[in-house]
């Protein structure tokens, strides 16, 4: 073998420990640059951390814990379900630089209150406790972002309070006439949707916290820390937010007030209320909604149609994107959000 580089041959067979040298120079200087990124990652989440304020605001008969960070006009992010207000930290760090960034747990999650009934947790009390956060921190016009159950909340919010909202950005969401479609009339979805059965189910709790919560950290975080998009950091925070009292009944209970999910059996019908016209269900305000495609829960088919009932509608797929894409792919939400706000 001979090695040869700007002009300078030699006889590798000759230098074995020349060669067995410039191995170990290569493979260190691998290990250098690979900690110097890493450690340029930690520096700049912990930088972006150190910005965030923690606080609790009375509202709506709860108490709601929230973080927040910067100064300006609101943009709030609103999580689904298992997560918490944690799960836009890299949203808090990137948009508290130039908006008042709020992300809160919401009722029934992680610090906030948990009410016992069921009942509390439908629908039009989540609208009302993020119209009087919004108030309590002193905003009547703000820019909401949410995912999965947050989603869900903030497309009933949009409908219900538009003059409230300047943009809405839906990440893997769907809009509840549109799902109720595909509940009623795609198999797939209903298919996909059978573990919200096993959610409203009594023995949910028990199942899911098994084993230090071993189903929600494959479930949520599984995948995600195989390919270094969790750490063993963020397991530690999620599964702490799970072990507080009552927060996991409190968030299957959104799943129990709405009675969402597939058919149980083959006489109920899901879909929309009666006597509720397909114009209750409009949104009047500018709309991206974001997917990853790979999502196995909500299906495409979620975007068929959206925009009858979206007249202002930007969608933008991730094809390569799960569920779980706001944290698989930071760097891009955060840039989509951005085009979109601008």
């Amino acid at each position: 073998m001979i090695y040869k580089e700007s002009g300078f041959v030699m006889r590798i067979e000759k230098r074995p420990r020349l060669l067995r040298l410039l191995a170990c120079g290569l493979a260190l200087a691998v290990l250098v640059i690979g900690a110097e990124g890493r450690l340029q990652k930690a520096d700049k989440q912990k930088a972006g951390t150190e910005m965030f304020k923690h606080d609790y605001a009375e509202v709506n008969g709860v108490k709601l814990h929230y973080v927040t960070a910067g100064k300006g006009k609101l943009i709030m992010f609103v999580h689904g379900f298992p997560e918490f207000w944690y799960e836009w930290k890299d949203q808090l760090a990137e948009f508290g630089r130039d908006y008042q960034a709020v992300a809160p747990d919401m009722r029934g999650y992680n610090l906030s209150s948990k009410p016992a009934e069921v009942e509390k947790y439908q629908v039009k009390y989540l609208v009302e406790d993020i119209r009087a956060l919004a108030e309590k921190l002193g905003h009547k016009k703000f820019i909401l972002v949410a995912h999965d159950w947050g989603g869900a909340v903030a497309w009933a919010f949009a409908i219900a309070h538009p003059e409230y909202l300047e943009k809405l950005i839906i990440i893997n969401a769907p809009h509840p006439a549109v799902f109720q479609r595909e509940l009623r009339e795609n198999p797939d979805q209903q298919k996909a949707s059978q573990y919200m059965l096993f959610f409203r189910s009594p023995q949910a709790e028990q199942t899911l916290a098994a084993n230090n919560h071993a189903m929600l950290v494959q479930i949520v975080l599984g995948e995600g820390l195989k390919a270094g998009h969790f750490t063993e950091e963020d397991k530690k925070a999620y599964i702490e937010a799970w072990s507080q009292p009552g927060a996991l009944t409190g968030g299957l209970n959104y799943y129990r007030a709405a009675r969402v999910g597939p058919p149980a059996n083959a006489d109920e019908k899901p879909g929309i209320e009666s006597g509720m016209q397909l114009s209750s269900f409009v949104v009047k305000v500018p709309t991206l909604v974001i997917w990853g495609e790979k999502d196995t829960a909500l299906l495409t088919g979620n975007l068929v149609g959206l925009d009858k009932f979206v007249p202002n509608l930007t969608i933008k797929r991730i094809p390569d994107g799960t569920h779980w894409v706001i944290h698989e792919k930071p760097a891009l939400i955060n840039g989509y959000i951005r085009e979109f706000i601008k």
